[in-house]
């Protein structure tokens, strides 16, 4: 439950920062949020951070081959 309350309260600071005009609260906001975020997915199950990491990989690592021409000559 923690981890939620964490993973909810980054979320919020990040859709703060991006509203806020001064670039001081902006910055602020997003080094809190990446705090809280980073905290709250170190609480989260293991299940969701496995989960949560395939789904980050899998869309990287297929641009990567994209952009390498999946060693095909251009």
């Amino acid at each position: 439950m923690t981890s939620l309350v964490f993973l909810v309260a980054g979320f919020g600071a990040s859709l703060i920062a991006l509203r806020t005009k001064d670039e001081v609260n902006r910055i602020a906001a997003l080094v809190a949020g990446s705090i809280f975020l980073i905290w709250g997915f170190a609480l989260t199950p293991q299940a969701f951070q496995i989960l949560v990491e395939v789904a980050i990989i899998i869309p990287v690592f297929s641009i990567c081959m994209r952009c390498l021409g999946c060693g095909l000559t251009r």
